[in-house]
């Protein structure tokens, strides 16, 4: 009996031991029983031994300051303007390689709605009937400066919305490019074709 007394007195004692560290009363400082990163050297953000006079550790970055890889001119490539008006003609050369790569971005993040031959059917308009998307091949956008539609892209305007964080500064100029292929192609008329090729059309 005396035994089973004892065994229940230290059963007791073990439990008030284990659920007094779950109480809220905390040590200042705390008992450690393993050596963690609670002891590291550091200093925080607020603290009582700060290292400037207000008692803080860290200072406001001065004015103006950019975070490194967002600083950029405010040039006409990237933003689009010269000054209050809308660049006329991209300051990027058209060249092969920039209309290959101003097509895959196009088909990627312009077609689902102006579809690939930017008419405005592409698959999002066909589900959603009450949204339709400009035809971008209309006179309308053709007369567009390059610079208003980089502004577009970039900033959206009324229900489309803005692709800057998806679609980088390059890449812009690429579809610019690329859009003014389409506007071509699907205003041509016989005397844009070559003189010899001419013949060749059905």
């Amino acid at each position: 009996m005396k035994k089973r007394t004892a065994l229940l007195a230290l059963l007791t004692i073990a439990a008030t031991i284990l659920l007094s560290a779950c109480s809220s009363i905390q040590r200042d400082p705390p008992i450690l029983v393993w050596w963690d990163m609670k002891r590291q050297p550091k200093f925080r953000t607020e603290g009582e031994t700060g290292l400037f006079a207000d008692g803080r550790n860290t200072r406001y970055p001065p004015e103006d300051t950019v975070a490194q890889g967002y600083l950029f001119d405010e040039t006409a490539y990237n933003t689009g303007m010269e000054g209050p008006t809308y660049v006329g003609k991209s300051p990027v050369p058209v060249t092969a390689e920039l209309l290959h790569r101003g097509q895959m971005r196009f088909n990627t993040y312009c077609s689902p709605c102006h579809d690939r031959a930017g008419t405005g059917k592409g698959i999002v308009p066909a589900h959603a009937p009450q949204w339709q998307p400009a035809n971008l091949t209309e006179d309308r956008v053709v007369q567009l400066a390059d610079g208003d539609i980089f502004n577009v892209i970039t900033n959206g305007r009324r229900t489309m919305p803005p692709y800057k964080y998806q679609v980088v500064t390059s890449d812009r100029w690429a579809i610019i490019a690329y859009l003014r292929v389409l506007q071509r192609a699907a205003n041509a008329t016989v005397a844009d074709v070559p003189a010899d090729q001419r013949g060749q059309l059905q």
